[in-house]
């Protein structure tokens, strides 16, 4: 199992009053992460504050400067956006900022991209914002057009789809990552979604409980079988918050604030909790049903602290009996 960190709220990166405090902040995070053996640091790609994380007037960084800012003070983790909303930005500009930053790291991007889905958002920024079967066929059309522009030498990229059309189009220096980076598709629709993933990606993005985790792949893997791709080609990540602390007293109590008034099977469907122990029994059922990489949200306001427990008690642990193995 790989592990990756996602940094969603940005509400206690500085004192409300100084924005410049933030990166410090970042920067301080970010290595502690890279030190503690995450494998991937993750930031969302929205403009609005999600519902569920804060409120959309909270503070929001625009997410491919962000982690451009982070390959210059990070010099090992992988750096992404989960996930990049197509329709945010043309496909071929999309290929070309993230080529520069695979450049510009050295080789550490990892791509996550989707179909998109805050409607208020959209709106919000005047981006339109299609119907969902066109956001998701839109998508299909970016992810070729970004491979063609990651890949293809001479002569340069041409794509004519029903949305998107790109004629001789330049992307150099190409990437570092060879034959490309990795991308990740986030989402888990049954008939678009994990179908593109089988058909194109080197990554799926999941999330729920081990329950609805494992039904998504069975379906991804019957994707696979139709489109005659290699199930085990395809990476599977899954994202989740999560509450960790020795105490096992204060992660249920916490547990209870944050959960107050949603159903406990709901509760198991975006919330990984206990102490080190009872996570690393959660993360060997999700090995048992093929979960290769997690990426999780710590809680914001105590994120150094978690941190620094699940590197020591679950990144070192997993480590060693990895290596115990081999």
């Amino acid at each position: 199992m790989q592990f990756g960190l996602q940094h969603p709220n940005y509400n206690f990166d500085y004192d409300g009053r100084d924005a410049s405090q933030i990166i410090d902040s970042l920067q301080n995070l970010a290595i502690k992460a890279e030190n503690s053996g995450f494998d991937s640091f993750w930031v969302m790609d929205h403009f609005h504050q999600i519902s569920g994380v804060g409120n959309r007037e909270d503070s929001m960084l625009e997410g491919w400067t962000t982690i451009s800012a982070l390959a210059g003070i990070t010099s090992k983790i992988k750096l992404g956006t989960l996930v990049t909303g197509i329709i945010y930005r043309y496909p071929s500009v999309l290929a070309k900022v993230a080529a520069t930053l695979d450049v510009l790291s050295k080789g550490r991007l990892f791509m996550g991209i989707g179909a998109a889905w805050n409607q208020e958002e959209s709106f919000a920024y005047g981006i339109p914002f299609p119907p969902t079967k066109e956001r998701l066929l839109r998508l299909e059309e970016a992810i070729q057009i970004i491979r063609k522009m990651w890949t293809e030498e001479e002569p340069a990229a041409t794509f004519n789809g029903k949305y998107y059309q790109i004629n001789n189009a330049y992307c150099n220096p190409k990437p570092v990552q060879k034959p490309s980076p990795p991308i990740m598709i986030g989402g888990s629709g049954e008939q678009y979604t994990l179908k593109f993933v089988a058909k194109y990606a080197d990554a799926c993005n999941l999330f729920g409980s081990a329950e609805t985790v494992k039904r998504k792949l069975s379906v991804l893997k019957e994707h696979c079988k139709t489109v005659g791709r290699d199930y085990d080609s395809i990476l599977k990540t899954k994202l989740g918050f999560m509450v960790i602390d020795n105490d096992e007293k204060m992660v249920g109590k916490r547990v209870q604030q944050i959960t107050k008034g949603i159903p406990k099977e709901r509760v198991e469907e975006f919330i990984i909790y206990g102490t080190p122990d009872d996570i690393l029994k959660q993360i060997e059922l999700m090995e048992e049903i093929g979960i290769q990489y997690l990426i999780v949200d710590l809680e914001p306001y105590r994120e150094l602290e978690a941190l620094e427990i699940f590197g020591d008690s679950i990144i070192r642990k997993t480590s060693r009996s990895a290596n115990a193995l081999h």
